[in-house]
């Protein structure tokens, strides 16, 4: 992974760069999930029945799990694979410690 340093901050870049398609599938998955909140908040304000409140945030932590499962996939296909094939065994804990969090 390349790390483009800045005054306040370490960033780290993908090696392997997500295709035009896949950058625009995950945007398109990140967009229905503002979308499904911003109808979360209205929902509340609008004193919605709390039941049907708590569907959509399930159905909201739903989606959210399915976009990290699949950034979590290509993770593993190209950075971990990358990693693995330079001799850094740390990657194995560091793909734990994400999964944990995931």
């Amino acid at each position: 992974m390349k790390k483009i340093e800045c005054p306040s901050c370490n960033v780290r870049l993908k090696n392997q760069k997500r295709t035009a398609d896949e950058v625009k599938d995950l945007k398109n998955r990140l967009n229905r999930i503002v979308g499904q909140i911003q109808g979360i908040e209205k929902m509340i304000e609008s004193q919605r029945y709390c039941g049907d409140v708590l569907i959509q945030i399930g159905a909201v932590e739903k989606a959210m799990k399915s976009v990290g499962m699949r950034v979590l996939r290509e993770h593993m296909q190209t950075c971990v694979s990358e990693q693995i094939k330079a001799g850094n065994q740390e990657i194995f804990d560091e793909t734990i410690e994400l999964m944990k969090r995931l």
